[in-house]
């Protein structure tokens, strides 16, 4: 396959494929957290009509070339080519005109769930503000291989069965991407509280500001949409998205949708990007 060809592999549906989805989309632009490190505000972003990158906190960017080379950690053109063409176990080399026609192959390998129970991972959450005793009726332990490498993560399952994975060191999901649904009372209630991330579910268990309702976690909020039809069933939404550009965006979107069944919780973390942040830093001064 002629390297032309190569530099046309969609690079959104690239990193997708590693576990990384889109934060926000406008225009030509696709905006991720970067996949280099664990940020909490997008600053990777893709310019899909030219298929090249950009890491603002990082400073660099370019083709697909230069985004395996950073992933890799490599200068290698071979190397970078083999991690490209499939045969390092990852991904398979896909032209951006045949990607809808050819299913998906995750890059994670061997993949085991255990119940959480992982001291490292039970410190992250602590560090984070939640009893790991809360995370472990929700969340799981989650090991798996990258290009022959074992490592581990919490996941948190959606209701398409994929995992979303958080660790010091990491944030991404195995797919398929979708929205997680909880019913921490048992049967179905009439109010539904809304997050973008299961970070944020779990702090507001800490809280104590959920009890008894229906949640749903986007997950992203690229998987709104997929929110729509499980939230038409609810008399009263509280939403608790990130005080970002993404998260207000997601807030109008949904108060067009469902108007004045939409509560905008957030006030209870003004001053703080999330209710996670907020949990840490009232924790803190504590």
């Amino acid at each position: 396959m002629e390297l032309e060809q190569v530099r046309r592999i969609s690079l959104v549906g690239f990193l997708e494929d590693l576990g990384h989805m889109p934060v926000s989309r406008k225009g030509n632009d696709v905006w991720f957290r970067s996949p280099f490190r664990n940020e909490r505000t997008a600053s990777f972003k893709v310019d899909t009509q030219r298929n090249v990158w950009f890491d603002f906190g990082l400073g660099k960017g370019g083709d697909i070339f230069h985004l395996a080379g950073e992933l890799t950690g490599s200068t290698g053109f071979m190397e970078q080519l083999e991690f490209l063409s499939g045969k390092s176990g990852i991904l398979p080399l896909r032209p951006l005109q045949e990607r809808k026609k050819i299913p998906r192959v995750s890059g994670f390998e061997d993949v085991k769930v255990t119940e959480l129970s992982h001291e490292a991972l039970k410190s992250y959450l602590k560090e984070r503000g939640i009893d790991p005793a809360i995370a472990g009726r929700f969340c799981k332990e989650v090991a798996y291989g990258i290009r022959g490498k074992r490592y581990f993560a919490i996941g948190f399952m959606n209701r398409s069965g994929g995992y979303e994975l958080r660790n010091p060191m990491f944030k991404g999901c195995i797919s398929p991407k979708d929205i997680s649904c909880v019913s921490l009372s048992g049967k179905k209630q009439d109010m539904c509280c809304v997050f973008e991330g299961f970070v944020d579910f779990l702090s507001a268990l800490v809280l104590r500001t959920v009890k008894d309702e229906d949640c749903l976690v986007l997950n992203s909020v690229s998987n709104l949409e997929r929110s729509y039809a499980v939230l038409e069933g609810y008399g009263k939404i509280r939403c608790f998205l990130d005080r970002d550009r993404a998260g207000i965006t997601a807030l109008e979107t949904l108060n067009i949708h469902f108007g004045n069944k939409v509560t905008d919780c957030s006030g209870l973390y003004d001053g703080f990007k999330d209710l996670n942040e907020y949990l840490t830093k009232t924790k803190e001064n504590k």
